[in-house]
């Protein structure tokens, strides 16, 4: 019985190691700015994270094993920043989740004119410079001539002009509103594609058999749209803590530490106060929980 001829040709060594030769070539410098910017940065923070590090700018880094993070535990201000991140997170992750799901579903099945339009408003915010987008926030909050006070005292909502961003009762929701602003862009796009890639036939076999809307979406749409979700789940809780350029530019952290966030707890205490090896357990800490609920997310996503 004669053998079957091989369905490819054989390659000749030379040829394979020319082709790996070639490939790592044009990933080398992809693969250098990685190493420098991205792994060389965590391995030093996580090493700096042990010491009492000023980076030379005081006094030589002395090894101090765990106590910076112990320290943390104990520091008032890192424990009310992370209780404000938390905030931030909870409120904004299903809040921009649900919101964009139920854009999605209205908007989806519009014809291209008109869904490149919705699609343009809401993702405007997102390709805005963080900066523009701020100032006119903080325009609209300002206590003296902000439109929503104005809008406010000219309908009777409120007795007399309100101090948004500097009054501890409104300023972390009024961070979290402007969050949840630019924050809806993306998943909205990625939303009403994913929507718009479920496979038509299963959903008009599912109205022939007298499948009723909510089943319709619950049955058919959501489980082809689950990848899409748990990836805007992610990326939307890995943004909620690293909030920090709406905190810099509003509030600094104020008033009375009522906006301070992880991040920019982070940043004053390796930028301001120089204490770098703090700042730097800090971080591991932040990294450490986002890991967490991120791996935790996945599992619930997928159901394991």
């Amino acid at each position: 019985m004669t053998k079957a001829a091989p369905r490819y040709t054989t390659r000749s060594k030379v040829l394979v190691m020319r082709e790996t030769r070639s490939a790592y070539l044009f990933l080398l410098p992809s693969l250098f700015f990685f190493l420098v910017f991205v792994i060389f940065p965590m391995v030093l923070c996580i090493y700096t994270s042990f010491f009492d590090s000023t980076m030379g700018k005081n006094v030589e880094d002395t090894f101090v094993g765990l106590a910076n993070f112990r320290e943390m535990f104990s520091d008032s201000v890192f424990l009310k920043a992370l209780r404000n991140t938390f905030v931030i997170v909870i409120v904004s992750v299903p809040v921009v989740t649900a919101f964009s799901l139920w854009v999605s579903s209205a908007i989806y099945k519009m014809n291209g004119k008109v869904l490149s339009f919705f699609r343009c408003v809401f993702y405007l915010p997102v390709v805005t410079g963080s900066v523009a987008v701020t100032v006119v926030w903080k325009w609209m909050f300002n206590n003296y001539y902000g439109l929503f006070n104005y809008v406010g005292t000219s309908t009777g909502l409120i007795e007399k002009n309100i101090n948004w961003l500097g009054d501890e009762r409104y300023a972390l929701a009024c961070i979290i509103i402007i969050l949840l602003t630019t924050s809806i862009g993306q998943p909205i796009v990625l939303y009403v594609s994913a929507l718009g890639n479920v496979d038509a036939s299963l959903t008009e076999a599912a109205e022939i058999d007298g499948a009723t809307k909510f089943q319709l979406f619950w049955r058919i749409k959501w489980p082809n749209i689950m990848p899409t979700t748990l990836y805007i789940l992610i990326i939307t809780t890995i943004n909620s803590f690293q909030c920090f350029a709406l905190i810099q530019l509003l509030t600094s952290g104020g008033p009375n530490h009522a906006t301070d966030t992880v991040m920019y707890y982070i940043y004053y205490t390796a930028f301001k106060l120089y204490r770098y090896g703090y700042a730097n357990a800090m971080g591991v800490v932040l990294a450490i929980i986002i890991a967490l609920l991120s791996a935790i997310q996945f599992r619930v996503a997928r159901g394991k």
